[in-house]
């Protein structure tokens, strides 16, 4: 089972960043944190990189149900959402896939909103 899903955009990265969390935010979804790869590595370590965005995509709905099911379940939210240059005009915008990250849970429960996310964000994701 794959850890993600993703797709390939024709676009700059700053669009696409954009372009990904209007989707997102259509799909239910708000950004509440985001990580600026690039920034933080030359900050920290003094070293380029390319263009890499981590979102932090939350759908309160679900969360407080997984919550209200698993309360340790926050040590996986929120669902991140990567936007990263890949070169000569393409950017990859990859997502986790929650089933996947859900199965080292050991609560059945946990499966549907899991699924229901999946689908949210898979169809988020292809959308772009």
């Amino acid at each position: 089972m794959s850890y993600h899903f993703s797709k390939t955009l024709d676009s700059s990265f700053d669009a696409a960043v954009e372009h990904t969390t209007a989707v997102l935010k259509d799909a239910g979804f708000g950004i509440i944190t985001e990580i600026d790869v690039k920034e933080t590595f030359k900050k920290k370590l003094g070293i380029d990189y390319r263009n890499y965005r981590i979102l932090g995509a939350c759908n309160p709905k679900m969360a407080l149900e997984a919550l209200s099911i698993e309360d340790k379940v926050g040590t996986m939210l929120p669902c991140n959402v990567i936007v990263q240059e890949l070169g000569e005009g393409q950017v990859e915008v990859a997502a986790i896939d929650p089933v996947a990250s859900m199965a080292a849970i050991e609560n059945v429960a946990l499966r549907g909103p899991a699924e229901q996310v999946r689908t949210m964000l898979r169809d988020a994701i292809e959308g772009l």
